[in-house]
């Protein structure tokens, strides 16, 4: 399973069953789990962690140590779940003492080519990246979020649950759960109501968020207007409640 070009370093941990292709390297400290596929010319590095059921393409760089200027070689990690792939000149790296220490990224993501994932980005699940999207340390990414190709995320930004961002966006505040973004500077475009339906999301629940999403962008009211507005809509759908949990925790605000 493992081509004689490669080189694994003693102390790596794979699964009886990985697959590792021509000449990639794998570091001591890296593990991988069954089911997993390491194509050629890969290099993994560091206190990298790789679940079951993964797919490493080609010249992929996984685990190596954060673009911090302030990293000064501190025992920190990757940790990436099961079901992923990860596409060609994709680079995560380590986290940082300054923050969780840990770069992660969930299950079932799909990494398109030359996406990048910096220092302390928390990735969560069934997410997609397009094509070279790049997102700065420590931002967060919640459940099912699309980020269309080339869109640049700005360092601490959070982007939300079932959100969508167009081809080319920058995202410098927070993006809101199940809301559209485009645009340099992202501006909001509605709700992702295409995406929710082919989750099985109800009627009434989307009807709430664009009526929540109305809001927010379209009711001229202040924002202690609009959090007290969703606090009486959130009664009645569960998802508004998420919405303005969001917009409640917001350090850097959210787009506009």
């Amino acid at each position: 399973m493992i081509h004689p070009t490669a080189i694994v370093e003693p102390g790596a941990r794979l699964a009886s069953d990985v697959v590792v292709g021509a000449y990639t390297l794998i570091g001591a400290q890296v593990e991988v789990g069954e089911g997993s596929v390491i194509g050629p010319h890969a290099v993994i590095e560091g206190r990298t962690r790789i679940g079951r059921n993964n797919r490493v393409s080609q010249f992929a760089s996984l685990g190596g140590p954060p673009q911090d200027k302030k990293y000064a070689g501190e025992d920190t990690a990757v940790e990436i779940g099961d079901g992923n792939t990860i596409r060609e000149f994709v680079t995560i790296n380590r986290g940082t003492i300054g923050d969780a220490r840990v770069t992660r990224v969930g299950d079932d993501n799909w990494i398109m080519a030359y996406v990048h994932f910096a220092h302390d980005c928390q990735i969560g699940s069934h997410t997609i990246f397009a094509n070279a999207c790049e997102l700065a340390g420590h931002v967060q990414v919640e459940d099912w979020a699309i980020l269309g190709a080339t869109t640049l995320v700005h360092q601490f930004v959070r982007i939300g649950a079932h959100s969508f961002t167009g081809m080319g966006t920058y995202l410098d505040r927070d993006l809101p759960p199940y809301v559209r973004a485009a645009g340099n500077m992202a501006q909001p475009y509605g709700i992702n109501s295409v995406g929710l339906r082919r989750r099985g999301v109800p009627g009434d629940a989307i009807d709430a968020l664009k009526r929540a999403y109305k809001t927010i962008y379209r009711s001229g009211l202040g924002q202690e207007e609009v959090r007290r507005e969703l606090e009486a809509q959130a009664r009645e759908c569960a998802e508004v409640k998420r919405v303005l949990d969001f917009l409640n925790a917001s350090k850097r605000g959210f787009i506009r």
